[in-house]
């Protein structure tokens, strides 16, 4: 059966989220993941090969074949070594990696369970690829038989003739579509004592055990979750840094990263994109605005964002070139769905000796999703949150064959397996912290995802 090379038939799309959520829910593709950067969304779909990690085993598959090993040393040698095993043939990894990933280079392997999830990644037998940036001379859902304008359009590599029909179908169903409805959700209720663990950590913290920690609260969904359309609704009312939606190994997931974990790009330049210090936003003009001059005033939310970037900054150090990390764009304010973030920009150029890989390591798990030191802070996420992260603050990756990848922060996201549907949201404790107002934290982040959650 012939399968399809970049065959570009819709000239653009007016909706991308739309036409992700309608290729996800069609559910004719196998698992996949669908991963949002700026200009382009994509959709990663019918896994050729697997890789899946936890605490105890590496399970590699590949054309129907598993093979189940035993494994030591460091998380990310385990993958890229397992990577390296698989006839990738240029294609592209997708998949996730969970909070506990963190446990080996930080020294918290006692805190996890047996057969503990740590990483699961796949790699697609097909690809659309939906570009963002309409062409001035294109028409919507416009039909054509040559060769794409730019980087505008649809690209579809891996699929059969037929499947390249379906998609095209499919996508332009999407996106003609009436946008779902959601269904109520009630955040303010806390059920884990969120505010007695902040206050525990405000003592650790005075008592000098570390400097910050971010704690975390789930708030449990009584109902299935349509978690493609909530993928939809949800990101028509978000601006995030990168999207994701994905159903992978059991587990589905909807979310709108805030921030990168790290990205190396092709010439080797290391970047991450550290969030501290929250407001809330979409209150209107004026609100939005005392809103921002109170957090660029607030010396606990500089305090806290200070203390990140200083703290990415030894990290990108610790793997790059002397003298070539810096930070760009320091405390600038970020719009980023409900909330409103202080946010700045590290960089530096990878060194020879190191892989993205080792980057990624380094930065994993973002500061500010874990704690200062980091060390300790995820010592106290471990003893303080009310239950395993899992992929909540972990990230979802995706990895090329010419070495680059990118992880970014899985927050203000949905989650559902066999078990049931969930959200989850954290605040960043220091020493100034007021158990009320991390509470109310919590509910400003939680409401970029809750107001959109569709029932299925």
């Amino acid at each position: 059966m012939s399968t399809t090379d970049q065959r570009p038939r819709v000239q653009y799309v007016t909706d991308p989220a739309a036409a992700m959520s309608g290729l996800a829910a069609a559910e004719r593709f196998g698992e996949y993941v669908v991963y949002e950067r700026p200009g382009e969304w994509v959709f990663a779909a019918d896994p050729l090969g697997e890789v899946e990690l936890d605490s105890d085993e590496l399970r590699v598959s590949w054309a129907g074949r598993t093979t189940t090993s035993p494994w030591s040393g460091r998380p990310a040698e385990a993958l890229d070594r397992a990577l390296g095993t698989l006839p990738l043939g240029g294609r592209n990894a997708y998949g996730w990696l969970g909070f506990e990933f963190c446990a080996w280079a930080l020294e918290a392997t006692a805190h996890l369970g047996p057969r503990t999830p740590l990483a699961h990644l796949m790699i697609p037998r097909i690809e659309v690829r939906v570009s963002a940036r309409p062409s001035p001379l294109a028409h919507p859902l416009q039909v054509c038989g040559g060769p794409m304008r730019g980087e505008q359009g649809v690209r579809i590599t891996g699929a059969t003739e037929a499947e390249t029909e379906q998609i095209h179908e499919l996508i332009a169903a999407a996106v003609r579509a009436e946008q779902p409805r959601p269904h109520p959700v009630d955040v303010r209720v806390d059920s884990t004592g969120y505010r007695d663990r902040v206050a525990e950590a405000v003592r650790e913290i005075g008592a000098g055990r570390y400097q910050k920690v971010i704690l975390s609260r789930k708030v449990e969904l009584p109902f299935t979750v349509d978690v493609p359309a909530t993928y939809r609704l949800g990101r028509a009312h978000n601006t995030p840094a990168r999207s994701f939606l994905l159903r992978l190994g059991g587990l589905q997931a909807a979310g709108f990263s805030p921030e990168l974990v790290a990205a190396v790009d092709e010439d080797r330049v290391v970047t991450t994109e550290p969030l501290a210090g929250t407001r809330a936003f979409g209150r209107g003009s004026t609100v939005d605005a005392a809103a921002r001059a109170e957090l660029l005033a607030d010396p606990k939310e500089i305090v806290e964002h200070a203390i990140s970037v200083q703290t990415s900054f030894a990290e990108i150090t610790s793997v790059a070139d002397p003298g070539t990390c810096a930070v760009s764009d320091f405390m600038a304010v970020r719009e980023r769905g409900s909330v409103q973030h202080l946010a700045s920009t590290v960089r530096g150029r990878l060194a020879a000796d190191r892989s993205g890989w080792d980057a990624l390591e380094a930065l994993f798990p973002s500061v500010t999703a874990s704690g200062i030191p980091k060390s300790a802070g995820v010592d106290s996420v471990f003893r303080l949150d009310d239950a395993p992260r899992g992929l909540y603050s972990g990230a979802v990756v995706t990895i090329s064959p010419t070495g680059a990848l990118e992880a970014t922060l899985v927050l203000r996201a949905v989650y559902q397996d066999t078990a049931g549907a969930w959200l989850r949201a954290g605040a960043g404790i220091v020493e100034q912290s007021r158990p009320e107002r991390e509470f109310e934290e919590t509910c400003e982040k939680l409401g970029s995802v809750a107001p959109y959650v569709v029932k299925a």
